[in-house]
């Protein structure tokens, strides 16, 4: 079924990117109940998924890293003392450790500010997140649900969503620790919890803000926001990229015996 969910909203990604859900100078995109649509292709331009902090320069391994000025406000993340030692030794080891190299799951909220473009599909009752690192999809219950009284740990949480005006704000949780927050080690446990707050700048750029608590690793809750710009290039799409499957494409495909 999973695989069946993918096909299908990529193939719907070819009619649904780019320019057609653009809507004029002045006027974000709306359902027919009125509530903002934020159908479309996203992306962010920032360097936050390299480190949330500000940061200078670097090299992870082979590959260089840009300085960036973070996304967090304050510019610190506040962890508990006995939390910083683990971030520090992720930091050290981040070109072997860092979940995306094992292409995991990136979660939330890395998946928003992943230098990889995202395709989200909206209707009334929920919205559709469809990421093109992977294929992850994330469902966002807009229709009045309430978290699952008995959860399981999900690499990507429940997503339960309300509107303020015309804000969408989402509370996330349920989440498991098998993944981080950014390559700088940054991370969480599976008490992670995250309230997005996604607001349209324009018709073709919104702000998202998230709030991130977990009290086994952060003395308090702390704040992050980012721009996302929407893909408006003729026929844009997102494209395939199964990294896991990599390390197979030389058994693929198979070779015709003569």
């Amino acid at each position: 079924m999973a695989v069946a969910l993918v096909a299908s909203l990529s193939a719907l990604s070819v009619v649904s990117g780019g320019e057609a859900f653009a809507a004029p100078s002045g006027k974000i995109p709306r359902l027919a109940n009125g509530k903002p649509d934020f159908s479309g292709i996203w992306q962010t331009t920032s360097a936050a998924d390299y480190d949330l902090e500000p940061h200078s320069a670097r090299r992870d391994g082979t590959q260089p890293v840009p300085s960036g000025p973070g996304i967090v406000e304050g510019g610190e993340i506040p962890y508990l003392p006995k939390a910083i030692e683990q971030k520090k030794k992720n930091f050290a080891e981040r070109e072997r450790a860092d979940p995306r190299n094992k292409c995991y799951t990136l979660s939330v909220p890395r998946s928003i500010y992943y230098p990889e473009p995202f395709q989200i599909f909206q209707r009334a009752r929920d919205l559709t997140i469809h990421h093109q690192f992977g294929h992850s999809v994330r469902t966002v219950h807009t229709n009045n649900t309430e978290h699952p009284a008995d959860p399981n740990d999900w690499w990507l949480g429940d997503s339960r969503g309300k509107w303020e005006g015309d804000t969408l704000v989402v509370d996330v949780k349920h989440f498991n620790d098998q993944t981080w927050l950014d390559r700088a080690g940054n991370y969480h446990s599976d008490a992670l919890h995250v309230v997005e707050r996604w607001k349209y700048l324009d018709p073709n750029t919104v702000e998202y803000k998230a709030t991130i608590e977990d009290k086994n690793v952060f003395s308090r809750p702390w704040d992050i926001s980012v721009i996302l710009h929407r893909h408006r290039e003729k026929n844009f799409q997102l494209v395939e990229n199964y990294c896991f499957t990599l390390d197979y494409d030389k058994y693929y495909p198979v070779p015709v015996e003569q």
